[in-house]
């Protein structure tokens, strides 16, 4: 009875929800129902604190966008037979349906995420065995220093757990390439790493050839462990102290438990931050994914493995034969596979590790192409919608997770669709102005509002367009190629330890700079048919202005390729640790004020009156988290001198010169991961819809003129090196 009146009230309610979406109303009618909507979605943001009208708010706005998926797909194609309009117009609409089944998706995965879990404290009862993968290829020996040492200083009882350091660069096959340059530098790489490991106590391995990536280097691991758990770092993804212990605990709440997930924080900005200069005030891009997208997979049982940031379950892994490796994203496909089997997963949303983004924007676009054709050929090769063994609601988040990376097509669609009336006078929208107005622009506006309500404090307006849109021109060549030929992409290292020595433009911008005169030259051509056609105005003014918004975007992605010099890896991040300093005979107090992978920056009281050498050597010394309460002390070259009236003020660079000179670096900049938590929300503020569109749009105008001002310098350097 009680499954009966279910039914009924599902299907009353659809039914209802049908009537509203196909209701004729007028134009007037229309536009004033989207104002409205998103009014009301507005209000309840404001003071619906906890959430209780959360899904009220969404449907209003899904039905609104509903009313716009009828209409459009009803009133606005053109006849078939005028095949010069219809088809570029048919790939416009299968762009805006394609953007309509991810908002569904979306609002599925993330419309009631889990709240963040409560933090653990440590395991009960006997603590598991756990090794410590950090799997390497070609990463600075210095890099992979401060992750070993960090990750020898967990927080756990030293006889459960091993950290191994899986090199990849200096294998067999490598130490006997017959490039000779190519063997003697994994040579050389082997003898400094394995000295390194001994110097930390952390174990060396590599095997006789790199066959399967990081997959095949990740398994060559296991079958040299016993270990129950495996955790995983990338070779520039350092763990907090706490690591272990925020994690390990939940494997004892449950035996089909195969991972644990937290989030990647970065200690340094993407290359989109740091040349907009945004790092230190917005949030950044991957915080929506795992501030709320991972929290949402979550509640379905199907937050996926990361690659690194995580733990896993050997028995898990030994049942599925290790780590997948058949596409270039192993985590993602591992994770497919082992949700499949009936395991679980879970994603406790804590910054416990501290790693380093792509500096350059050709590194960032290479990562970028990588996990797109790899999230691609899962969907091709794994079939998430049709796998055997998982739940409807995890088809439906893998399907998310992997359609979302077809978005370079729609993306390009957007783009280019104003130009075909522009130039070519085609009528790929049958609409007038007013319908226009009415519907298109009260969809984008109630959509909008809806991404702001859902994503707000992490994402904010037009940054996620912007991303999409930096990314399209180069991404949209390898998602084809994935298409064609599924398995053909291969795995490729990401480099991350890269510095820019001096204001440039990326060798991959000219692209940009096309677009954006196609575009101006659009512009012109709207102003022409205003002139020309007036009895059109309407429809010009409209496809006009949406040239415009991608004018205004592409001008902003000028300042995106125009890469600003920055010579350290990582920013400095703010603590408040006592220490003492000396440069020497006398040691005096003094506090860490900020520290970043490279360097710190300290503050000393009673410090001679006298200017210091840049280059000066001294010595810091501290307490460590993971000691006996004996200070220890770590070596510095001062790199700048400030004096103030009752403070000293020292810039200084780490000069490690022993092992455990590492651990002391790690000691310092990534054992308390609290630092971490409270720098992402230092970022966390919802500018709202208009102060964050205002907000966008002088940064465009601004990031246009540095653009064009690096081109210009660029040319006149090149027509200087000519003569």
């Amino acid at each position: 009875m009680v499954r009966a009146l279910t039914i009924f009230l599902w299907v009353f309610v659809s039914l209802g929800f049908l009537a509203l979406i196909t209701l004729p109303i007028s134009l007037q009618t229309q536009f004033a129902a989207s104002l409205v909507i998103a009014a009301l979605m507005g209000a309840i943001k404001l003071v619906d604190t906890d959430g209780k009208w959360r899904s009220v708010a969404l449907a209003f706005g899904t039905a609104i966008i509903l009313r716009y998926v009828y209409w459009r797909t009803t009133a606005t194609l053109p006849p078939a037979h005028e095949w010069q309009n219809f088809i570029p117009a048919f790939l416009l609409y299968l762009a805006e349906m394609y953007g309509v089944t991810m908002l569904v998706l979306s609002l599925f995965v993330v419309a009631m995420p889990l709240p963040a879990r409560p933090l653990r404290g440590a395991p009960s009862g006997n603590c598991p065995k756990v090794d410590v993968f950090v799997p390497s290829y070609n990463e600075d020996p210095e890099l992979l220093a401060n992750t070993l040492a960090a990750a020898k200083s967990l927080d756990y009882p030293s006889d459960c757990f091993t950290v191994w350091l899986l090199d990849d660069g200096g294998t067999d096959q490598k130490r006997e390439s017959e490039n000779l340059v190519e063997a003697r530098h994994a040579t050389e790489r082997r003898t400094a790493l394995e000295a390194l490991c001994a110097g930390l106590g952390v174990q060396y391995l590599t095997r006789a050839r790199n066959e399967h990536a990081k997959a095949g280097n990740l398994n060559n691991g296991m079958k040299h462990s016993k270990g129950e758990l495996v955790a995983v770092f990338d070779a520039d993804h350092a763990p907090a102290r706490d690591f272990l212990l925020q994690t390990v605990g939940y494997f004892d709440d449950d035996p089909r438990l195969f991972l644990v997930q937290t989030p990647h924080f970065f200690l340094n900005p993407d290359p989109i931050e740091r040349n907009l200069h945004t790092f230190e005030k917005m949030p950044s891009e991957n915080e929506m994914f795992y501030g709320i997208i991972q929290r949402g997979l979550d509640k379905w049982n199907a937050a996926f493995f990361c690659g690194s940031a995580a733990v896993l379950r050997r028995e898990a892994l030994d049942e599925v034969n290790g780590f997948s490796g058949m596409s270039v994203t192993e985590d993602c496909e591992t994770a497919l596979t082992l949700h499949a089997r009936g395991w679980n997963s879970v994603y406790v949303d804590r910054p416990l590790v501290a790693g380093l983004q792509p500096a350059t924007f050709a590194s960032f676009i290479g990562q970028r192409s990588r996990w797109a054709q790899g999230m691609l050929q899962i969907l091709l090769l794994r079939s998430p919608l049709i796998k055997r063994g998982l739940s409807l609601s995890q088809r439906l988040c893998y399907l998310s997770s992997m359609l979302f990376w077809l978005f370079p097509f729609s993306r390009m669609t957007f783009l280019v669709a104003p130009l075909f009336y522009l130039f070519f006078g085609l009528q790929i929208f049958t609409a007038s102005g007013d319908e226009f107005v009415a519907y298109t622009l009260g969809y984008m506006l109630v959509n909008m509002t809806m991404q702001n309500y859902l994503y707000g404090p992490f994402r904010w307006p037009w940054i996620s367009q912007l991303y999409e849109y930096v990314q399209t021109l180069h991404l949209l060549p390898a998602v084809i190629s994935v298409l064609v030929s599924p398995r053909k992409p291969t795995f490729r290292v990401t480099a991350k330890d890269e510095s820019i020595l001096k204001d440039r433009l990326s060798e991959i911008s000219w692209p940009f700079f096309v677009v954006f005169a196609v575009l101006t030259a659009a512009f012109a051509a709207t102003i022409y048919r205003l002139y020309a056609q007036p009895y059109k105005a309407d429809v010009t003014i409209v496809v006009g202005g949406w040239n415009l918004l991608n004018l205004v975007m592409a001008g902003c992605s000028l300042g995106v390729v125009a890469e600003r010099s920055e010579l350290t890896l990582s920013r400095r991040v703010k603590v408040n640790r006592r220490c003492e300093f000396r440069m020497g005979r006398n040691w005096l107090p003094a506090k860490v004020d900020d520290v970043s992978a490279s360097g710190a920056r300290i503050q000393i009281y009673g410090f001679p009156n006298q200017d210091v050498a840049i280059d000066a050597e001294g010595e810091i010394r501290f307490v460590t988290n993971s000691g006996d309460g004996t200070p220890e002390v770590l070596p510095v070259l001062v790199r700048n001198f400030e004096k103030t009236k009752d403070l000293s003020i020292l810039g200084l660079r780490y000069v490690p010169k022993t092992a455990s000179h590492y651990r002391l670096v790690a000691d310092l900049i990534f054992a308390n991961s609290r630092q971490w938590t409270e720098f992402q929300q230092a970022r966390r503020g919802n500018p709202g819809l208009v102060r964050g569109t205002l907000w966008f749009l002088r940064l465009a105008f601004y990031q246009t003129g540095r653009g064009f001002h690096y081109l210009l310098r660029a040319i006149g350097a090149k027509g200087s090196a000519t003569q």
